[in-house]
């Protein structure tokens, strides 16, 4: 059983033939001039990287600390995006890269924000104050709850390789959120393109579980290792993370194209 979003994103992935999501992080700035004079840049330019791209993708995911930085301007330009999303690429999962956690209460807010509000398909979270905690995000059974487990910084070790029960944390994470938290499978974890290994690790312990990969691109993680280590048994549950290399290339519409390639290369053939 899966929920709303992740049907929605198995659905396009099968429609599109890619798993590349396309990472909105559309720093102010680093916009180049011609959508700084519109009077709402950074939509502007989200607008014109969504067309050049969307043949190529299946998920775009805006980091909301871009946007909060712009204040009132910048969660305008957020919210027209993903509305713009909405109306004309109704098909593509739209992921909200907040990694927010809290005590219920206060998470209830950021549902109504982010899902209600905001519109967004899926969101990013911190597993850290438990399920108890996260509740509020993961009753929602047509949203997506994506799960921060082995991320892809170089500092992530400092915690997430801790032993508990003798494995690393991020290992209890996984096992934890795949067998109890995914009651109404809705949820996906986060693991980094930067360490192979331990997404071959994980694979093997969530089964078919979707896997949001950060770290291709500018961060420097390999496409064939990633896409060989990630894959479940169709083929498939990955949503592949690409944003600097790609939103500020000289051609994103080729840009998104070579790497959409690139991974179905280390793909098995579609009937």
């Amino acid at each position: 059983m899966t929920g709303g979003a992740v049907a929605k994103y198995d659905h396009r992935v099968a429609q599109a033939g890619s798993l590349l999501c396309v990472g909105l992080d559309s720093a102010h700035d680093r916009l180049p001039p011609r959508f700084l004079v519109d009077e709402a840049p950074q939509f502007a330019f989200n607008r014109w990287i969504i067309e050049q791209t969307h043949p190529y993708v299946s998920a775009y995911k805006p980091n909301i600390a871009f946007y909060e930085a712009c204040g009132a301007a910048g969660i305008t330009a957020l919210k027209q995006t993903v509305a713009y999303l909405q109306v004309h690429h109704p098909d593509i999962l739209t992921i909200c890269d907040a990694k927010r956690a809290d005590i219920g209460s206060t998470n209830a807010g950021y549902v109504a924000a982010i899902f209600d509000w905001l519109g967004f398909d899926a969101v990013t979270l911190n597993p850290y104050l438990g399920r108890e905690a996260l509740a509020p995000f993961l009753e929602r059974r047509d949203k997506g709850c994506i799960i921060l487990c082995r991320t892809s910084n170089p500092g992530a070790g400092e915690f997430q390789d801790m032993a508990t029960d003798g494995r690393p944390l991020w290992q209890a994470v996984a096992e934890r959120v795949s067998r109890v938290w995914n009651a109404h499978g809705n949820c996906m974890l986060v693991v980094g393109a930067t360490y192979p290994e331990e997404l071959t690790q994980v694979r093997a312990l969530v089964g078919d579980m979707t896997l949001l990969v950060p770290g291709i691109g500018a961060q420097g993680g390999d496409v064939a290792q990633t896409v060989r280590a990630g894959l479940n048994a169709h083929g498939a549950g990955m949503v592949i993370n690409a944003a600097r290399s790609v939103i500020f290339a000289d051609d994103p519409a080729a840009e998104a194209r070579a790497l959409r390639d690139a991974i179905n290369q280390h793909r098995p053939a579609r009937p």
